[in-house]
């Protein structure tokens, strides 16, 4: 049994939804589980449907239009006119503006996850229909009937019993006889509210199935060889990682990399399910393949970059020293406002952190700690982090850029750029 993921870049257009199902189709088995993103640009097209929404523009329903333009055209070059698949998705698209037409909830984040989550269920039922028009029997999931969330919404945190027994109880009879087509990203509360996992969640709701259903393997299909060492966008000198450790992984992921979710491993080393990083360009290529392999690789120096980084100086007002009880509730404010801290350092009267620039985020934790400690912010840095790093690949890195703020370690080095 193999789980796929699809994510948005892979099915963008009507030759990118015939490509994936080629895949699906060859490089399946007869139990497979494929989980979906939306396609191409649409969760940012939704983005500006809720905020317009929400702010009360008067625009939402003319980019939801641009939106069902945008599905249609693509279902216009795989499947006849009078197809079940158009009346489907307008269904989908009739619940939406039903959505938009109700009074403005309070909740931003509720409103979000209500809106946004149409993405994938556009996606999905496309595919879905794609897939038996070509003769592939495939069957669609309502991914939120099976996976079971509380209501932090954006940020859902999964009922892990409650979702592995509804998996083995609603999927496994189902892929006895038919591929399963699902979305990744969403959830659902016990109040059947809609939630999402945070962005770029579906490796993680893939991982999620592969746990409940002892998969063989995940596969998370991408427009790249695999796991590189660096941005290509950003690097001219990646090279590809065939091999790597669940730790390695995870020690990418909480630095920044964005070829896999954070979350998306632990779930998988639990079980030992091994996960494959594909190119969808390429898939008869080997790609990367993360597991525990006998023998640690060897790797070459890995660099990740997040951009819009703010530098947080918080300097205490009394002048005591920045010990154990200040950390605390330095701490406990930042978990407050749920900003994680990407980098910090402390000295005798102060505390830096280095964190992403969330406006929002960084007023409530200005506004909680400004008692205790004068502070200042410094905005537009890049946060460079180097793995099984050396001296000319940090030069090489940081250029011509002023290192403002430097921290080395046994395999990691980082360095804050203005």
């Amino acid at each position: 049994m193999k789980v796929f993921k699809f994510g948005g870049a892979s099915i963008k257009d009507a030759a990118g939804i015939k490509n994936a199902c080629h895949i699906i189709d060859k490089y399946g088995d007869k139990t497979l589980l494929v989980v979906v993103s939306a396609s191409g640009k649409t969760t940012n097209a939704l983005e500006e449907v809720t905020n317009a929404y929400f702010n009360s523009t008067g625009k939402a329903l003319e980019l939801i239009n641009d939106i069902k333009q945008y599905h249609f055209n693509i279902c216009n070059d795989l499947f006849p006119k009078d197809h079940k698949v158009y009346d489907d998705l307008q269904n989908l698209f009739v619940e939406l503006e039903w959505q938009l037409e109700e009074d403005r909830m309070e909740s931003y984040n509720y409103v979000y996850d209500q809106i946004v989550s149409t993405g994938e269920l556009l996606s999905t039922t496309i595919i879905n229909h794609y897939l038996n028009e070509t003769g592939v029997a495939s069957h669609w999931l309502d991914v939120r009937d099976v996976l079971k969330t509380d209501d932090t919404y954006r940020e859902a945190k999964i009922d892990w019993e409650q979702t592995d027994a509804l998996i083995k109880s609603q999927v496994i009879p189902i892929l006895k006889y038919k591929i399963v087509i699902t979305q990744g990203f969403l959830g659902c509360t016990p109040e059947n509210c809609t939630t999402t996992l945070g962005r770029e969640g579906s490796d993680f709701t893939a991982a999620i199935f592969a746990n409940a259903l002892d998969a063989e393997s995940q596969s998370v299909w991408k427009d790249v060889p695999g796991i590189l060492n660096g941005d290509p966008r950003i690097w001219e000198d990646t090279e590809l990682i065939e091999d790597m450790t669940y730790h390695e992984a995870i020690e990418m992921t909480f630095y920044g990399a964005q070829v896999i979710h954070p979350k998306t491993i632990k779930p998988l080393q639990n079980k030992q399910i091994p996960l494959l990083v594909r190119s969808f360009i390429h898939p008869e290529d080997k790609g990367t393949k993360i597991y525990n392999p006998i023998k640690e690789p060897i790797y070459p120096p890995v660099r990740v970059i997040k951009y819009n980084q703010a530098l947080i100086s918080l300097y205490t007002k009394d002048f005591s020293f920045v010990e154990e009880s200040v950390m605390s509730k330095v701490i406990k404010a930042f978990a407050k406002v749920n900003l994680k801290i990407n980098m910090m350092q402390n000295a005798a009267i102060l505390f830096q952190a280095v964190v992403d620039n969330s406006t929002p985020k960084l007023d409530a934790l200005v506004k909680d700690l400004e008692r205790f400690f004068d502070i200042h912010i410094d905005k537009n840095l890049t946060l460079l982090t180097v793995r099984h790093y050396n001296d000319g690949v940090i030069k090489k890195s940081i250029g011509e850029k002023n290192a403002i703020l430097e921290q080395k370690r046994a395999t990691t080095y980082q360095a804050l750029l203005k």
